[in-house]
Protein backbone atom coordinates (compact mmCIF):
# COMPACT_ATOMS: atom_id res chain seq x y z
CA UNK A 1 0.00 0.00 0.00
CA UNK A 2 1.00 3.22 -0.93
CA UNK A 3 2.49 5.62 2.20
CA UNK A 4 -0.12 7.64 3.48
CA UNK A 5 -0.05 11.13 2.76
CA UNK A 6 0.13 14.14 5.23
CA UNK A 7 -1.73 17.15 4.02
CA UNK A 8 -4.80 19.26 5.29
CA UNK A 9 -5.25 20.26 1.27
CA UNK A 10 -9.37 19.98 1.47
CA UNK A 11 -9.72 21.75 4.31
CA UNK A 12 -8.13 24.63 2.82
CA UNK A 13 -8.25 27.44 0.43
CA UNK A 14 -6.21 30.56 -1.02
CA UNK A 15 -8.96 33.14 -1.33
CA UNK A 16 -11.36 31.95 -3.86
CA UNK A 17 -8.88 29.35 -5.26
CA UNK A 18 -8.28 25.69 -3.92
CA UNK A 19 -4.30 25.21 -2.42
CA UNK A 20 -2.56 23.56 -5.59
CA UNK A 21 -1.31 20.65 -3.22
CA UNK A 22 -5.24 19.70 -3.92
CA UNK A 23 -5.39 20.32 -7.01
CA UNK A 24 -1.87 17.95 -7.70
CA UNK A 25 -3.83 15.52 -5.48
CA UNK A 26 -6.49 15.24 -7.43
CA UNK A 27 -4.68 14.65 -10.57
CA UNK A 28 -2.32 12.27 -9.61
CA UNK A 29 -4.08 9.95 -6.94
CA UNK A 30 -7.90 9.82 -6.33
CA UNK A 31 -7.97 8.28 -3.66
CA UNK A 32 -5.12 8.73 -0.47
CA UNK A 33 -4.93 7.91 2.88
CA UNK A 34 -4.34 10.22 5.19
CA UNK A 35 -1.69 10.45 7.78
CA UNK A 36 -3.33 11.70 10.62
CA UNK A 37 -0.10 11.62 13.03
CA UNK A 38 -1.78 9.52 15.66
CA UNK A 39 -4.73 11.53 15.89
CA UNK A 40 -7.50 9.60 14.99
CA UNK A 41 -8.56 5.64 16.11
CA UNK A 42 -9.54 4.92 12.56
CA UNK A 43 -7.35 5.11 9.20
CA UNK A 44 -8.79 8.36 6.88
CA UNK A 45 -9.10 8.68 3.21
CA UNK A 46 -9.61 11.63 1.18
CA UNK A 47 -11.05 11.46 -2.69
CA UNK A 48 -10.56 13.91 -5.37
CA UNK A 49 -11.50 11.64 -8.39
CA UNK A 50 -14.67 12.74 -10.10
CA UNK A 51 -15.45 8.66 -10.57
CA UNK A 52 -14.20 7.72 -7.12
CA UNK A 53 -16.46 10.67 -5.27
CA UNK A 54 -19.31 9.71 -7.21
CA UNK A 55 -18.81 5.92 -6.29
CA UNK A 56 -18.53 6.80 -2.60
CA UNK A 57 -21.65 9.40 -2.64
CA UNK A 58 -23.59 6.47 -4.19
CA UNK A 59 -22.55 3.91 -1.85
CA UNK A 60 -24.94 2.88 0.74
CA UNK A 61 -21.88 0.65 1.97
CA UNK A 62 -20.45 3.96 3.10
CA UNK A 63 -22.75 5.58 6.24
CA UNK A 64 -23.72 8.95 7.19
CA UNK A 65 -24.19 8.39 10.98
CA UNK A 66 -21.77 9.12 13.25
CA UNK A 67 -19.18 7.19 14.47
CA UNK A 68 -19.96 5.77 17.66
CA UNK A 69 -16.26 6.92 18.90
CA UNK A 70 -15.99 9.62 16.83
CA UNK A 71 -14.03 9.06 14.43
CA UNK A 72 -11.08 9.68 17.33
CA UNK A 73 -12.25 8.09 20.38
CA UNK A 74 -14.73 11.41 21.51
CA UNK A 75 -17.92 10.04 21.30
CA UNK A 76 -20.85 11.29 18.82
CA UNK A 77 -24.43 11.89 18.49
CA UNK A 78 -26.93 11.26 15.58
CA UNK A 79 -29.20 15.13 15.20
CA UNK A 80 -32.41 13.98 15.11
CA UNK A 81 -34.09 15.37 12.09
CA UNK A 82 -30.69 16.28 10.40
CA UNK A 83 -30.73 14.13 6.80
CA UNK A 84 -27.05 14.67 6.76
CA UNK A 85 -26.52 12.21 9.77
CA UNK A 86 -29.25 9.63 8.45
CA UNK A 87 -28.96 6.47 6.56
CA UNK A 88 -31.72 4.52 4.85
CA UNK A 89 -33.98 3.12 5.45
CA UNK A 90 -34.55 6.34 7.91
CA UNK A 91 -33.21 8.96 5.59
CA UNK A 92 -35.41 6.97 2.93
CA UNK A 93 -38.50 7.80 5.37
CA UNK A 94 -37.70 11.59 6.59
CA UNK A 95 -36.78 12.39 2.85
CA UNK A 96 -39.88 10.84 1.34
CA UNK A 97 -42.14 13.34 3.64
CA UNK A 98 -39.80 16.60 2.85
CA UNK A 99 -39.27 16.07 -0.88
CA UNK A 100 -43.03 17.90 -2.17
CA UNK A 101 -42.38 20.71 -0.69
CA UNK A 102 -38.85 21.06 -2.64
CA UNK A 103 -39.95 20.52 -6.55
CA UNK A 104 -39.62 22.97 -8.34
CA UNK A 105 -43.37 23.92 -8.71
CA UNK A 106 -43.42 24.21 -4.96
CA UNK A 107 -40.51 26.45 -5.03
CA UNK A 108 -41.44 28.83 -8.06
CA UNK A 109 -44.42 30.03 -6.00
CA UNK A 110 -42.05 31.25 -3.65
CA UNK A 111 -40.77 33.87 -6.51
CA UNK A 112 -42.30 37.02 -5.88
CA UNK A 113 -41.65 36.89 -2.10
CA UNK A 114 -37.61 36.44 -2.61
CA UNK A 115 -37.85 39.21 -5.10
CA UNK A 116 -39.55 41.14 -2.14
CA UNK A 117 -36.71 40.51 -0.03
CA UNK A 118 -33.79 40.87 -2.42
CA UNK A 119 -35.59 44.12 -2.72
CA UNK A 120 -35.71 45.38 0.66
CA UNK A 121 -32.18 44.12 0.94
CA UNK A 122 -30.93 46.22 -1.89
CA UNK A 123 -32.58 48.96 -0.20
CA UNK A 124 -30.32 48.68 2.83
CA UNK A 125 -27.56 48.02 1.45
CA UNK A 126 -27.96 51.75 0.23
CA UNK A 127 -28.97 52.60 3.30
CA UNK A 128 -25.79 51.49 5.38
CA UNK A 129 -24.04 53.57 2.93
CA UNK A 130 -20.68 53.16 1.15
CA UNK A 131 -18.75 50.93 2.09
CA UNK A 132 -21.32 48.76 2.96
CA UNK A 133 -20.84 45.06 4.15
CA UNK A 134 -22.51 42.71 1.66
CA UNK A 135 -22.76 40.03 3.80
CA UNK A 136 -24.42 41.63 7.07
CA UNK A 137 -27.12 43.56 4.11
CA UNK A 138 -27.46 41.00 2.13
CA UNK A 139 -25.82 37.72 1.88
CA UNK A 140 -27.13 36.53 5.00
CA UNK A 141 -30.62 38.15 5.47
CA UNK A 142 -31.58 36.77 2.21
CA UNK A 143 -31.87 33.01 2.88
CA UNK A 144 -32.70 33.83 6.79
CA UNK A 145 -35.69 35.65 5.33
CA UNK A 146 -36.66 33.01 2.88
CA UNK A 147 -36.37 29.75 5.44
CA UNK A 148 -38.40 31.70 7.88
CA UNK A 149 -41.17 32.35 5.15
CA UNK A 150 -40.47 28.66 4.19
CA UNK A 151 -40.87 27.44 7.87
CA UNK A 152 -43.83 29.93 8.80
CA UNK A 153 -41.64 31.93 11.30
CA UNK A 154 -42.14 35.65 12.09
CA UNK A 155 -40.14 37.92 9.62
CA UNK A 156 -39.07 39.68 12.95
CA UNK A 157 -37.48 37.03 14.63
CA UNK A 158 -35.54 36.22 11.74
CA UNK A 159 -32.56 38.48 12.54
CA UNK A 160 -32.31 36.81 16.16
CA UNK A 161 -32.36 33.37 14.88
CA UNK A 162 -29.75 34.17 12.44
CA UNK A 163 -27.54 35.46 14.75
CA UNK A 164 -28.04 32.37 17.40
CA UNK A 165 -27.45 30.38 14.83
CA UNK A 166 -23.84 31.89 13.71
CA UNK A 167 -23.05 32.06 16.71
CA UNK A 168 -23.06 28.40 18.21
CA UNK A 169 -21.30 27.65 14.74
CA UNK A 170 -18.37 30.26 14.99
CA UNK A 171 -18.61 32.05 18.31
CA UNK A 172 -19.47 35.11 16.35
CA UNK A 173 -22.62 37.07 15.08
CA UNK A 174 -20.95 37.48 11.53
CA UNK A 175 -18.46 34.07 11.54
CA UNK A 176 -15.65 35.47 12.86
CA UNK A 177 -13.48 32.63 14.83
CA UNK A 178 -12.75 31.93 18.17
CA UNK A 179 -9.89 34.69 19.88
CA UNK A 180 -7.75 32.05 22.09
CA UNK A 181 -7.56 33.97 24.86
CA UNK A 182 -11.77 34.20 24.92
CA UNK A 183 -12.27 30.32 24.21
CA UNK A 184 -13.68 29.10 27.39
CA UNK A 185 -16.03 31.85 27.45
CA UNK A 186 -16.96 31.58 23.79
CA UNK A 187 -17.54 27.68 24.15
CA UNK A 188 -20.05 28.89 26.91
CA UNK A 189 -21.19 31.68 24.31
CA UNK A 190 -21.72 29.28 21.71
CA UNK A 191 -23.66 26.35 23.33
CA UNK A 192 -25.97 29.02 24.85
CA UNK A 193 -27.01 30.74 21.34
CA UNK A 194 -27.22 26.79 20.21
CA UNK A 195 -29.87 25.52 22.97
CA UNK A 196 -31.70 29.23 22.35
CA UNK A 197 -31.77 28.61 18.89
CA UNK A 198 -33.07 24.56 19.46
CA UNK A 199 -35.49 25.95 21.66
CA UNK A 200 -36.94 28.55 19.68
CA UNK A 201 -37.60 25.59 16.69
CA UNK A 202 -39.14 23.27 19.42
CA UNK A 203 -41.48 26.23 20.36
CA UNK A 204 -42.33 26.67 16.46
CA UNK A 205 -43.08 22.56 15.99
CA UNK A 206 -45.43 22.84 19.42
CA UNK A 207 -47.03 26.06 17.98
CA UNK A 208 -47.82 24.50 14.71
CA UNK A 209 -49.38 21.47 16.02
CA UNK A 210 -51.95 23.23 18.23
CA UNK A 211 -52.13 26.21 15.35
CA UNK A 212 -50.68 24.67 11.49
CA UNK A 213 -50.65 27.26 8.85
CA UNK A 214 -49.94 27.09 5.58
CA UNK A 215 -45.73 26.86 5.99
CA UNK A 216 -43.75 23.85 5.08
CA UNK A 217 -44.04 22.45 8.66
CA UNK A 218 -47.62 22.78 9.15
CA UNK A 219 -47.87 20.81 5.75
CA UNK A 220 -45.54 18.46 7.23
CA UNK A 221 -47.99 17.87 10.18
CA UNK A 222 -50.78 17.86 8.23
CA UNK A 223 -49.52 15.02 6.09
CA UNK A 224 -47.52 13.04 8.36
CA UNK A 225 -48.22 14.30 11.59
CA UNK A 226 -49.00 11.20 13.48
CA UNK A 227 -45.17 9.83 11.57
CA UNK A 228 -43.15 12.53 13.02
CA UNK A 229 -42.18 13.05 16.35
CA UNK A 230 -41.38 16.87 17.73
CA UNK A 231 -38.02 16.04 18.11
CA UNK A 232 -38.03 15.26 14.55
CA UNK A 233 -39.96 18.21 13.33
CA UNK A 234 -37.39 20.42 15.31
CA UNK A 235 -34.27 19.05 13.59
CA UNK A 236 -35.84 19.09 10.57
CA UNK A 237 -36.65 22.45 11.17
CA UNK A 238 -33.40 23.83 12.79
CA UNK A 239 -31.48 22.07 9.95
CA UNK A 240 -33.38 23.54 6.80
CA UNK A 241 -32.97 27.06 7.98
CA UNK A 242 -29.50 26.57 8.98
CA UNK A 243 -28.07 24.87 6.08
CA UNK A 244 -30.01 27.75 4.03
CA UNK A 245 -28.45 30.62 6.14
CA UNK A 246 -24.74 28.66 5.72
CA UNK A 247 -24.44 26.99 2.20
CA UNK A 248 -26.93 29.73 0.08
CA UNK A 249 -25.37 32.98 2.34
CA UNK A 250 -22.16 32.03 2.02
CA UNK A 251 -22.94 31.57 -2.25
CA UNK A 252 -24.40 35.33 -1.80
CA UNK A 253 -21.00 36.55 -0.33
CA UNK A 254 -18.79 34.41 -2.68
CA UNK A 255 -21.00 34.68 -6.01
CA UNK A 256 -20.40 38.53 -6.41
CA UNK A 257 -17.17 38.68 -5.75
CA UNK A 258 -16.08 35.73 -7.93
CA UNK A 259 -17.39 38.18 -10.84
CA UNK A 260 -16.31 41.10 -9.72
CA UNK A 261 -12.71 39.34 -9.90
CA UNK A 262 -13.11 37.82 -13.18
CA UNK A 263 -14.75 41.43 -14.86
CA UNK A 264 -14.74 39.76 -18.25
CA UNK A 265 -17.52 37.30 -16.91
CA UNK A 266 -19.41 40.03 -14.95
CA UNK A 267 -19.50 42.14 -18.32
CA UNK A 268 -21.31 39.07 -20.23
CA UNK A 269 -23.65 38.77 -17.92
CA UNK A 270 -24.53 42.39 -18.22
CA UNK A 271 -24.93 42.01 -22.19
CA UNK A 272 -26.78 38.83 -22.00
CA UNK A 273 -28.86 38.69 -19.16
CA UNK A 274 -30.15 35.88 -20.55
CA UNK A 275 -27.09 33.67 -19.39
CA UNK A 276 -28.64 34.21 -15.83
CA UNK A 277 -29.40 29.81 -15.83
CA UNK A 278 -25.75 28.87 -17.19
CA UNK A 279 -24.08 31.90 -14.82
CA UNK A 280 -25.42 30.35 -11.53
CA UNK A 281 -24.83 26.68 -12.51
CA UNK A 282 -21.09 27.85 -12.95
CA UNK A 283 -20.85 29.60 -9.81
CA UNK A 284 -22.09 26.79 -7.79
CA UNK A 285 -19.21 24.68 -9.79
CA UNK A 286 -16.40 27.19 -9.63
CA UNK A 287 -17.02 27.82 -6.08
CA UNK A 288 -18.37 24.87 -4.44
CA UNK A 289 -18.73 26.53 -0.75
CA UNK A 290 -19.80 22.91 0.09
CA UNK A 291 -15.87 22.11 -0.45
CA UNK A 292 -16.41 18.58 1.02
CA UNK A 293 -19.22 16.23 1.35
CA UNK A 294 -19.98 14.83 5.14
CA UNK A 295 -17.94 12.03 5.94
CA UNK A 296 -18.44 8.53 5.73
CA UNK A 297 -17.72 5.22 7.30
CA UNK A 298 -17.38 2.27 5.28
CA UNK A 299 -19.53 -0.22 6.45
CA UNK A 300 -17.82 -3.17 4.28
CA UNK A 301 -14.37 -3.79 2.69
CA UNK A 302 -14.82 -1.52 -0.88
CA UNK A 303 -12.43 -1.98 -3.23
CA UNK A 304 -11.88 1.25 -5.30
CA UNK A 305 -9.19 2.70 -7.11
CA UNK A 306 -6.72 0.12 -6.64
CA UNK A 307 -6.95 0.43 -2.74
CA UNK A 308 -9.15 -1.07 -0.13
CA UNK A 309 -11.24 0.65 1.98
CA UNK A 310 -11.76 -0.93 5.33
CA UNK A 311 -14.86 -0.78 7.32
CA UNK A 312 -14.61 1.03 9.88
CA UNK A 313 -12.42 3.50 7.71
CA UNK A 314 -13.56 6.71 7.49
CA UNK A 315 -13.70 8.74 3.94
CA UNK A 316 -13.80 12.61 2.97
CA UNK A 317 -15.16 13.55 -0.30
CA UNK A 318 -14.14 16.38 -1.43
CA UNK A 319 -16.60 18.07 -3.99
CA UNK A 320 -14.12 21.31 -4.21
CA UNK A 321 -11.62 19.29 -5.99
CA UNK A 322 -13.84 17.55 -8.57
CA UNK A 323 -15.57 20.88 -8.88
CA UNK A 324 -12.31 22.67 -9.93
CA UNK A 325 -9.84 20.14 -11.19
CA UNK A 326 -8.98 20.61 -14.95
CA UNK A 327 -10.16 17.70 -17.07
CA UNK A 328 -7.83 15.34 -18.99
CA UNK A 329 -6.69 17.67 -22.59
CA UNK A 330 -8.55 21.00 -20.83
CA UNK A 331 -7.18 24.26 -20.02
CA UNK A 332 -6.45 25.52 -16.62
CA UNK A 333 -10.11 25.64 -15.22
CA UNK A 334 -11.59 28.98 -14.75
CA UNK A 335 -14.86 31.27 -14.58
CA UNK A 336 -17.45 30.55 -17.47
CA UNK A 337 -20.91 31.41 -17.57
CA UNK A 338 -21.45 29.71 -21.33
CA UNK A 339 -20.16 26.09 -20.02
CA UNK A 340 -21.67 23.21 -20.19
CA UNK A 341 -21.19 22.25 -16.04
CA UNK A 342 -24.56 19.60 -15.88
CA UNK A 343 -22.54 16.99 -14.39
CA UNK A 344 -21.20 19.33 -11.65
CA UNK A 345 -21.33 17.68 -7.88
CA UNK A 346 -21.34 20.67 -5.73
CA UNK A 347 -24.74 19.57 -4.24
CA UNK A 348 -23.50 15.99 -3.86
CA UNK A 349 -24.96 12.82 -5.37
CA UNK A 350 -26.66 10.10 -4.42
CA UNK A 351 -29.75 9.83 -2.19
CA UNK A 352 -28.11 12.80 0.14
CA UNK A 353 -28.19 15.32 -3.05
CA UNK A 354 -28.70 18.51 -1.32
CA UNK A 355 -32.48 18.70 -0.91
CA UNK A 356 -32.67 22.56 -1.37
CA UNK A 357 -30.32 22.47 -4.27
CA UNK A 358 -33.66 24.30 -6.26
CA UNK A 359 -34.32 26.75 -3.66
CA UNK A 360 -30.46 27.95 -3.76
CA UNK A 361 -30.36 28.29 -7.34
CA UNK A 362 -33.66 30.01 -7.14
CA UNK A 363 -32.31 32.83 -4.89
CA UNK A 364 -28.99 33.13 -6.75
CA UNK A 365 -30.88 33.33 -10.00
CA UNK A 366 -32.90 36.29 -8.48
CA UNK A 367 -30.41 37.97 -6.11
CA UNK A 368 -27.38 38.07 -8.10
CA UNK A 369 -28.83 40.43 -11.04
CA UNK A 370 -31.06 42.26 -8.89
CA UNK A 371 -27.70 43.54 -7.16
CA UNK A 372 -25.90 44.59 -10.03
CA UNK A 373 -28.60 46.45 -11.63
CA UNK A 374 -28.74 48.45 -8.68
CA UNK A 375 -25.46 48.68 -8.08
CA UNK A 376 -23.53 48.69 -11.93
CA UNK A 377 -20.60 49.89 -10.36
CA UNK A 378 -20.14 47.57 -7.35
CA UNK A 379 -16.36 46.85 -6.38
CA UNK A 380 -14.76 45.48 -3.49
CA UNK A 381 -13.94 48.41 -1.01
CA UNK A 382 -11.11 47.03 0.37
CA UNK A 383 -7.97 44.93 -1.37
CA UNK A 384 -8.03 41.39 -2.22
CA UNK A 385 -6.04 40.44 0.18
CA UNK A 386 -7.69 42.07 3.29
CA UNK A 387 -11.02 40.00 2.58
CA UNK A 388 -11.20 37.68 5.53
CA UNK A 389 -13.08 34.32 4.58
CA UNK A 390 -15.07 32.60 6.76
CA UNK A 391 -12.65 28.81 7.93
CA UNK A 392 -14.36 28.26 10.76
CA UNK A 393 -17.40 26.20 9.55
CA UNK A 394 -17.89 23.19 7.12
CA UNK A 395 -18.97 25.84 4.37
CA UNK A 396 -16.51 28.40 2.76
CA UNK A 397 -17.64 31.80 2.41
CA UNK A 398 -16.52 35.13 3.33
CA UNK A 399 -16.81 36.74 7.27
CA UNK A 400 -17.60 40.66 5.64
CA UNK A 401 -17.43 42.00 2.40
CA UNK A 402 -17.16 45.68 2.36
CA UNK A 403 -18.60 47.10 -1.42
CA UNK A 404 -19.09 50.75 -2.42
CA UNK A 405 -20.54 51.06 -6.06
Amino acid sequence: MPKPVSTSANTRRDGMEPVPELIRLSTRAPLVEIDTGGRFARRHWLATGYAEVRAILGDERFSMLPPEDGGNGAGARTEVGNLRQYDAPEHTRLRKMLTPEFTLRRIRRLEPLVEEIVADRLDALEQAGQPADLVRHFAWPIPGLVGCALLGVPRDDAAELARNWNISRTGSAFGRGIRERDRDRDRDRQRAAGNAYMTYMARLVRQRRSGPGDDLLSGLIREHGADLTDAELTGIAASLMGSGLEDIGGMLGLAPLALLFHPDQLALLLERPELIDQAVEELIRYISSVSNATPRTALADVPLAGQVIKAGDMVICSLLAVSRAPLSGTPADTLDITRDNSGHMAFGHGIHRCLGASLARMELRIAIPALLRRFPGLRPAVPPEEIRYRTSTPTYGVDELPVAW
